[in-house]
């Protein structure tokens, strides 16, 4: 099973992510029960009402957040929140995992903030986040989390919007995204984008719950059977777009999704022999894959059209290769997803003529069905030393994979 999570449009907070959980199954009543059994220990604070309500947001059918408190709070040590939430999830019997969970989130919020004012962490005051608020999130959300298994389970993101403009708080005004926002995302695996709205769309809780949730980030939506969906209404309106978190609950299929950057160039004025250096050069500097294609052009010109596939980490180092080596004025560049059958690298000894050799091989399987490719220039190496053919090495290497994988399947 996989949960995606889509913050695309509308960002995320910690209010939004507990009602869409609420909508994808969650125990509404037990979510409840011990949010106001976690009442008792933030002193100050009273919750005179919670709910959790179906709501048309600007046409999207959600669950939206109802809390009515009593507190007369402006600020409150992190520490405080932090011995709170710990007290209350140790309360409630939850697991070790929701625990941790738990505690990971109001540290990353806590770490945020030490980090950006440049104190302790003990020293730590919340403003914003003082509020019973916080708790209600994290508590509610790490019951509602295990309610429905979702500790288990593989947790992706989508790019997580977060408004524009500048926004206006305890520590005056500044550009949106605020700073907690940016340390709290900053060495995740998670992607932020910006649009037109003159709002935070993503609140601080919300994103370290997120930073501590998702194993994944990716750019599209990946192949999933969708077998339910939650809507998690936020308090704000906005007449462009519906204010609503939306979180899908599905069955991958055998195929692993990543993305890549395909790199697309023509050239007409190369010799054959700089393309075959130019495809060495590409891989050692990272390229997942290099084609080139003859083609004709404008004026019935014949040129080559190179195509390079590699990811964000080296895209830099590939493109300056490519201009140094072709001389090209122009490079395209593309997102592309790739489905990818999930395979394993495994090494496999021969012994022949009175040598040993090692050789690597990938193994894959898909719909019951179990392959493996034993590695090309492992093969040439031992061909050659061998003074045999790639054809009869291979079925040497094969044999003995063969007879490595039974004894694996039998033991």
């Amino acid at each position: 099973m996989v949960v995606v999570i889509d913050p695309q449009i509308a960002g995320i907070s910690g209010d939004m992510l507990l009602c869409s959980l609420i909508d994808l199954g969650a125990d509404k009543n037990k979510i409840i029960d011990g949010i106001n059994q976690s009442e008792k220990f933030l002193s100050n604070s009273t919750i005179k009402k919670i709910d959790f309500e179906r709501i048309q947001k600007q046409g999207i059918r959600s669950f939206q957040l109802v809390l009515e408190i009593d507190e007369d709070v402006h600020e409150r040590k992190g520490s405080e929140i932090k011995k709170a939430i710990i007290n209350s999830v140790f309360a409630l019997g939850l697991s070790q995992k929701a625990k941790t969970f738990a505690k990971s989130c109001i540290d990353t919020l806590i770490f945020s903030e030490s980090t950006i004012h440049g104190i302790p962490e003990k020293s730590v005051h919340f403003h914003e986040a003082s509020s019973i608020d916080t708790l209600v999130d994290i508590v509610g959300i790490t019951i509602a989390l295990e309610d429905l298994k979702l500790f288990d389970e593989k947790i992706i993101c989508l790019p997580v919007s977060v408004g524009g403009g500048s926004v206006t708080f305890s520590h005056g005004t500044m550009s949106n995204p605020a700073s907690a926002i940016l340390e709290i995302f900053k060495n995740s695996n998670l992607i932020i984008k910006g649009n037109n709205v003159n709002e935070e769309l993503t609140t601080p809780t919300g994103a370290c719950i997120l930073v501590n949730l998702v194993h994944e980030s990716v750019k599209y939506y990946p192949s999933i059977k969708v077998n339910s969906i939650g809507y998690g209404a936020g308090q704000k309106d906005f007449e462009t777009f519906s204010n609503v978190l939306k979180i899908i609950r599905g069955s991958e299929n055998n195929f692993k999704v990543d993305s890549v950057k395909i790199l697309e160039t023509n050239v007409d004025d190369i010799s054959g022999e700089i393309l075959g250096n130019l495809i060495e050069k590409i891989m050692k500097k990272g390229a997942r894959d290099v084609s080139i294609y003859p083609g004709i052009t404008k004026k019935g010109r014949p040129t080559n059209l190179i195509s390079i596939i590699c990811t964000d980490e080296n895209i830099d180092k590939v493109i300056d290769a490519l201009v140094l080596e072709t001389g090209t004025l122009g490079i395209r560049v593309f997102d592309s997803n790739r489905f990818i059958v999930p395979r394993s690298m495994h090494k496999v000894s021969l012994i022949s003529n009175g040598q040993s050799f090692q050789a690597n091989y990938k193994k894959f399987s898909f719909k019951g069905k179990t392959d493996f490719k034993i590695e090309f220039d492992d093969l040439k190496r031992i061909s050659d030393i061998l003074d045999k053919s790639i054809k009869e090495t291979d079925i040497l290497l094969r044999k003995e994979v063969e007879k490595l994988e039974s004894y694996h399947d039998k033991s």
